[in-house]
């Protein structure tokens, strides 16, 4: 069994491309994946998309948070012809989202469950990008990866996460991350 945890920042914000109805045109910086089989992390940069999607589609199973609404929409444009949806997958943010009624953010779920933080956004990657910062870029995919591996094997091992709520009180949900 191969488990691979999957997140991926993009060259670009929404504003840059038009809206959310272009999300296929952000492009791609840095995508990280951190495999169960070699107990490690994978960088790929751009130039790496058809080795990312690779590792993407030999794996038992792709693990992130919001893979299915942003991750695999970016990387479609790279490989038209892979139907994403047929990876099996693990979006964490779907799955809180089923079970909780709204959506809600890796850094809530992180902080309440581990006591840990992200250690930068989004729009910070792509400041990082443009600036040619991309270590910079990586070392934050990589955070966020393993934010993502804790969290996970946290529900799973517990069939629980916390969050925390709008007023900052520490919420259960129950999660079947088996």
């Amino acid at each position: 069994m191969n488990l691979v945890f999957f997140d991926l920042e993009s060259q670009n914000l929404f504003q840059d491309v038009g809206g959310r109805e272009n999300i296929s045109k952000l492009r791609v910086a840095c995508g990280i994946t951190w495999s169960t089989q070699t107990n490690d992390f994978s960088v790929y940069w751009e130039k790496d998309v058809p080795a990312l999607i690779n590792e993407l589609r030999s794996a038992t199973k792709v693990i992130g948070f919001n893979l299915k609404g942003f991750d695999y929409l970016v990387l479609q444009p790279y490989a038209p012809e892979v139907r994403f949806a047929s990876i099996p997958t693990v979006d964490m943010l779907l799955d809180l989202q089923k079970n909780l009624g709204f959506r809600i953010g890796l850094d809530s779920i992180a902080s309440a469950t581990l006591g840990a933080a992200k250690t930068a956004d989004g729009v910070q990657a792509v400041e990082w990008f443009r600036e040619g910062q991309l270590e910079k870029i990586a070392e934050y995919c990589k955070a966020d990866v393993e934010i993502t591996r804790r969290v996970y094997e946290f529900g799973r091992d517990n069939g629980y996460i916390f969050y925390k709520s709008k007023l900052g009180s520490k919420l259960k949900v129950a999660v079947q991350w088996k």
